[in-house]
C-alpha cells in the first residue's frame, strides 16, 4: 500500500507514456532483437539509446516541451498510418469492392464488384467513365 502512493505522488506532476515514447519504445525493442538476431552487438547496445529517451520522457516534469515534441512527432507519424491503414481496409475489402483511380485528378475510387460495365462518376472533379466491375 504504501508503495502505491509513494508512486502514484511520484508520477502526479510527470508526463508519463505518449505516443513518441511509444515509438522510442518500439524502436529500441527491434533494435535489440535486430542485434540479437544477427549476432551484431552494437545493434543491442545502440537499443539503449531510445529506451534511455523513453523513460526521460516519461519521467520528465516539463510537459510543455515533451507536448511539442510529441506534436512534431505525430506530424509525421500520422500521414504515414494513415497510409497503411487505407492499404489495409482496401485489401480487406478486395473481394466486395474494386478500385480505379481517376484518370482526370489521380482519386481513389471504389465500386462494387460484380455490376457489370457501369459508368463511374468521380466525386471530385466529376469526370466519368465507363469500367467493368
Amino acid at each position: 500500500m504504501f508503495v502505491l502512493e509513494w508512486f502514484k505522488k511520484f508520477m502526479e506532476d510527470r508526463t508519463g507514456v505518449d505516443h513518441l515514447s511509444l515509438a522510442l519504445l518500439i524502436v529500441s525493442i527491434l533494435l535489440f532483437l535486430v542485434g540479437k538476431l544477427f549476432g551484431w552487438a552494437f545493434f543491442a547496445w545502440l537499443a539503449l539509446v531510445p529506451l534511455v529517451l523513453c523513460y526521460y520522457r516519461a519521467l520528465s516534469k516539463n510537459k510543455l516541451k515533451r507536448h511539442q515534441e510529441n506534436i512534431l512527432f505525430l506530424k509525421y507519424w500520422y500521414p504515414i498510418q494513415s497510409k497503411w491503414i487505407n492499404q489495409y481496409r482496401a485489401f480487406k475489402a478486395k473481394r466486395q469492392y474494386k478500385y480505379f483511380k481517376c484518370k482526370e485528378c489521380g482519386q481513389q475510387l471504389r465500386v462494387p464488384r460484380k455490376k457489370g460495365k457501369i459508368e463511374i462518376t468521380c466525386p471530385k472533379c466529376r469526370h466519368t467513365f465507363i469500367k467493368k466491375t
